[in-house]
């Protein structure tokens, strides 16, 4: 494991098993300014979270020996709050998949491009930093929100200022970073449908392969949130041959 680091840089950690991929993504994000850790498997990236190590981002490999990249982001995505790019070899659609569906922040395909590494890890932390910035401090009392801050849709509340979501019964639904931008997006064009590049474009802030589908993938978790009977979508309809449509009933 190695890490350098200057005052305030962003901390990213690289889990990967092929020593010499590790080294040359460190390199190059360490020229950068970023603070890097290399990491070679689940082990050192476990106790390395488990130290309470400040992590910003991690870039984490698929198929490692032993405990795999997919386990280690159910563990992630279950009590860690860390943004996660997935590094998938050529031809791991179906781990790419699964891997968005267990709330991967993004995903980049081996071999690497360095030049779009970086634009990528750029992307995630403003994304996520947003919220984050956003919310109240933890020990503060919330203060209040201005209605023209919230707005509602079938019994659901989005909160702008807090970056959440609130079910019918007050209750908070959970949501990473991209499904409350995307959400966002889908209320601010209301009644409109947008195509999948829209969609990536507006929530994202940055162009994407126009053959990924992993936009379909994050509207199905949003679907399984928000919608009464999500295999029969009311909220957030498929127009086919086109896009979605976000349509509740009523204003």
């Amino acid at each position: 494991m190695s890490a350098a680091a200057g005052a305030g840089s962003r901390h990213v950690v690289v889990c990967d098993d092929e020593p010499d991929l590790r080294e040359t993504v460190g390199e190059y994000l360490q020229k950068r300014g970023y603070a890097v850790s290399l990491v070679e498997n689940a082990a050192a990236l476990r106790a390395l979270v488990d130290a309470g190590t400040p992590i910003d981002v991690i870039l984490l490999d698929i198929n490692m020996p032993g405990e795999d990249g997919l386990s280690l982001l159910r563990w992630l995505r279950g009590s860690h709050g860390i943004a996660v790019i997935m590094v998938t070899a050529a031809g791991e659609t179906v781990d790419r998949v699964v891997g968005l569906e267990l709330g991967a922040d993004d995903y980049l395909p081996k071999p690497v491009d360095l030049r779009e590494l970086e634009a990528r890890v750029k992307a995630v932390l403003r994304r996520t930093a947003a919220p984050a910035a956003e919310a109240p401090p933890a020990e503060a009392p919330e203060a209040p929100v201005e209605p023209a801050e919230r707005v509602g849709f079938a019994g659901f509340t989005l909160d702008y200022a807090r970056a959440k979501l609130f079910g019918p019964e007050g209750d908070e639904v959970p949501l990473t970073a991209m499904e409350f931008r995307l959400l966002k997006v889908f209320v601010e064009h209301r009644g409109r449908v947008l195509n999948r590049d829209q969609l990536l474009e507006l929530a994202h802030d940055r162009g994407w392969d126009p053959f990924d589908r992993s936009i379909d993938i994050r509207i199905s978790r949003l679907r399984r949130k928000i919608e009464p009977v999500p295999e029969k979508p009311e909220l957030i309809r498929t127009v086919r041959g086109i896009g979605y449509k976000f349509d509740p009933p009523g204003r």
